[in-house]
């Protein structure tokens, strides 16, 4: 705070305090705690309180068909029957409304007891099929993150970054989109596949178009991270090793991959989370015919089923997940939150 203070003074130092303030109480902290406070609360009514409603409801309809009825009556008779069946409703709905009970706030567990066991079947499976496709992207985008690092000249090294990030001028539904006109059946790879007498594939109804779209739209999030730091990797430590008698394979196991340790958390930890926490990928590249993603039960709680509860109980599932896979990765590539934030 010395620090701040000295470099842009009190009131602009107080400012800059407050707004990241605001950001980490009010964008971070503050929606997270009202998911996990929704997800152990639910409201209940009395046994029979549906049945109650229901049947008020009903009452509620025959006064407009006594009220219609009542104009449509021909002589003053017909109008006064009607007049005392219409009091007669009304005394037996002041009744029922007054044995109506307010739903009561109930803290319980059941909120999570709703994911049965097709749902966590579906749950594992986006889960392992996030890991899978971090770990497609990290080898795809490892040998692209060191060659632009160390082995291409400046020029080129340009060019394929440039290619990487050209494509992400477009929106990511339009890229998602594309591919899935790509691996369609009427495709190109479709197309040429036929040439050689294979096919066609169901790379959309198999889901396998999934692992393909997402390695595609995230892959700037492993490839940066692993770049980042392994520019900063001295060429001289791999020249000495290949001095020593290392081979390729020995020299990325011993020289490179340690010192890219946390580019390859900070990597594997944005692919997973954006795979695991992705909604339209799954959906657009299956078409809605394959198994859903956990991401699209989450959205059917708290849109369709316009179950809030439930729905905030599934998100905090994903996200303790998703949160322990931090951790996992930290752990397991012996890395720091202060290596990762470098």
């Amino acid at each position: 705070m010395t620090e701040l203070r000295r470099a842009f003074g009190a009131p602009l130092s107080a400012l800059i305090v407050f707004l990241v303030g605001v950001w980490i109480l009010g964008l971070i902290a503050a929606p997270q705690i009202i998911m996990i406070e929704q997800s152990f609360w639910t409201m209940q009514r009395p046994d029979g309180a549906a049945e109650l409603s229901v049947k008020i409801d009903g009452l509620y309809n025959r006064l407009d068909v006594l009220a219609l009825d009542h104009q449509a009556a021909a002589d003053a008779a017909a109008r006064a029957a009607i007049d005392t069946e219409r009091d007669t409703v009304r005394a037996e709905i002041a009744t029922l409304e007054a044995r109506e009970t307010t739903p009561v706030k109930t803290w319980t567990l059941s909120n999570y007891g709703q994911m049965g066991q097709a749902h966590l079947a579906i749950f594992a499976k986006t889960i392992l099929a996030s890991l899978a496709v971090t770990a497609i992207a990290f080898v795809v985008c490892y040998p692209i993150a060191f060659a632009i690092a160390k082995l291409e000249p400046p020029r080129r090294a340009a060019m394929i970054m440039m290619a990487l990030i050209v494509p992400y001028a477009l929106n990511e539904l339009l890229r998602v989109f594309a591919w899935q006109m790509i691996l369609n059946y009427g495709g190109p790879i479709n197309a040429a596949l036929g040439l050689v007498g294979i096919g066609p594939v169901p790379f959309l109804e198999s889901g396998s178009g999934v692992f393909i779209a997402m390695v595609y739209a995230y892959i700037l999030f492993m490839v940066f991270p692993l770049y980042n730091v392994l520019e900063t990797l001295d060429t001289h430590q791999i020249e000495a090793a290949r001095d020593l008698g290392a081979g390729t394979l020995q020299i990325h196991r011993r020289v490179v991959l340690p010192h890219a340790r946390p580019g390859i958390a900070v990597g594997c930890i944005m692919t997973f989370m954006l795979s695991a926490g992705s909604y339209a990928v799954p959906y657009i590249m299956t078409r809605g015919t394959a198994d859903p993603w956990f991401t699209q039960l989450v959205y059917n709680r708290f849109f369709q089923a316009t179950n809030w509860n439930v729905g905030a109980a599934y998100a905090l599932s994903l996200l303790v997940v998703c949160t322990g896979f931090i951790f996992l990765m930290m752990r397991l590539l012996k890395v720091r939150l202060k290596d990762i934030a470098k």
